[in-house]
């Protein structure tokens, strides 16, 4: 696998791997001019590739199509595109240099039904004028704090969109833009070995202390944002609340979790919503850190950045979001309908993480793949404790355009040892996100919660 090359001062960036202990400082004023000039103003090259099979970055995009109304699910501007090439367990040698280990493993394990298809590159990343002005601010301000586990001096923007460690790669994700007050209704499903499926659906809201107007590192108060998920079906577990504040250092301040039972109406803490404890109802199928395809504390490993790579990943994937296909259309036995499922060529940042010695997590190492336009992770391959590719992870994003930011309709995690997968984030079939919700602090405290489960 080549890691690509571009000119010295980036390529120094990107491959170089530095220890907890060296990664604490902000990049200099020279380093941070690149960005809106030879970079993006969130740190990605942006140049296409020597081939021509990544273009240049554009400004992604920034005109919604012809008709599309907020609050409509998000047609596709790229409907006329047809697979340059499909890969499949036969041919899956000649582009091993482009593959994660975890989609190699994909063909192995299902050699007669998986496949990618792999369309032209689009670099349809974009965010509000915002973002990109307070990614720059941040570049010379933010650093890491606590041997990585918490960060200073960062809002609103990127904190690190020159990264020089995997710690910083990892925050970059976290902290990236997905609004500000949101709301969404979705559906889950884990699929048996056959097909068959049970839906549980959620109400998620959102609300990113972090990203919105005006906001201060001093006033976060050490809260990033808020999350509240409510079950609405099936009728067992209808009812059930979880709420939680996510922190900016959780080594120093852990996220503060709740949960409402509707059997007992109680509110009770929930110090168990983190780290490798089951996700909510997902049949033991994920872990809560797995969720948005990583969050929580980054202590319990040891982050390597190993560069940044050309890679065949998940992109711009609106037929998993359209409205005109069912969830019975991408729900297939094993892993989920291939022919929906759009692959593209992109730069992507790998940081491998590896379990600490003092610690435990049930995945000894993971390898992620963070889309270098967005610090959206799109693929993490997860391994055991005695080091064999166990799941792998696939974030389908496309560009809501309306806000605009680009994040994950589908997430998909796929278990190759029981021949099962977790699908969260459906929603076909149900009512669009409200990237305008109206929330204010008091509806997400622990006295709200029994007040929701009552209604």
């Amino acid at each position: 696998m080549k890691i690509y090359k571009t000119v010295p001062l980036l390529a120094s960036l990107a491959l170089a791997i530095f220890s907890l202990n060296t990664a604490q400082a902000a990049v200099s004023e020279s380093e941070a001019a690149q960005l809106g000039q030879d970079l993006t103003p969130l740190g990605a090259i942006k140049a296409g590739n020597a081939d021509g099979t990544i273009p240049a970055w554009e400004g992604g995009i920034t005109t919604p199509p012809a008709g599309f109304k907020t609050g409509d699910h998000h047609p596709d501007p790229y409907a006329d595109d047809k697979p340059l090439f499909t890969i499949t367990a036969q041919n899956k040698d000649q582009y091993k240099d482009k593959l994660t280990a975890g989609h190699l493993a994909m063909f192995d394990t299902y050699p007669d039904s998986f496949k990618l298809n792999v369309y032209p590159s689009r670099r349809s990343a974009s965010f509000p004028q915002r973002i990109y002005d307070a990614t720059i601010v941040n570049a010379t301000r933010a650093r890491l704090v606590d041997e990585g586990n918490g960060v200073s001096n960062a809002i609103i923007g990127i904190p690190f969109p020159i990264p020089s460690s995997g710690e910083e790669v990892i925050w970059n994700h976290l902290l990236r833009y997905r609004g500000e007050t949101v709301g969404r209704w979705i559906a889950q499903a884990v699929p048996t070995r056959s097909g068959k499926y049970t839906l549980v659906k959620f109400e998620d809201e959102f609300d990113v202390l972090y990203s919105k107007p005006g906001a201060t590192f001093e006033g976060l108060n050490n809260i990033i944002l808020y999350f509240k998920q409510k079950v609405i079906a099936p009728a067992r577990l209808a009812g059930a609340i979880l709420l939680a504040h996510e922190t900016l250092n959780q080594v120093k301040q852990p996220r503060a979790a709740w949960t409402y039972n509707t059997g007992q109406r109680r509110v009770r803490r929930a110090p168990n919503v983190a780290y490798d404890n089951p996700g909510t109802a997902s049949d033991g199928m994920r872990t809560s850190d797995q969720f948005d395809m990583f969050n929580g504390a980054p202590d319990r490993y040891n982050w390597e950045l190993v560069g940044r790579k050309e890679m065949l990943v998940p992109y711009n994937d609106y037929k998993l979001h359209s409205k005109d296909v069912k969830y019975d259309e991408i729900l297939t036995p094993q892993h989920i309908n291939p022919d929906l499922a759009r692959y593209e060529l992109h730069r992507v940042w790998v940081v491998d993480a590896t379990v600490k010695a003092d610690t435990n997590h049930i995945y000894s190492r993971r390898t992620f793949y963070i889309d270098e336009d967005s610090w959206q992770i799109l693929v993490v391959d997860q391994y055991d404790r005695r080091g064999n590719l166990w799941r792998v992870s696939e974030g389908f994003p496309i560009n809501y355009y309306d806000v605009p930011t680009l994040w994950s309709t589908l997430e998909v995690h796929t278990d190759l040892q029981a021949g099962r997968y977790l699908a969260i984030g459906l929603d076909n079939e149900s009512r669009m996100y409200d990237f305008n919700l109206k929330r204010t602090e008091k509806d997400f405290t622990p006295s709200a919660l029994r007040r929701d489960g009552v209604r």
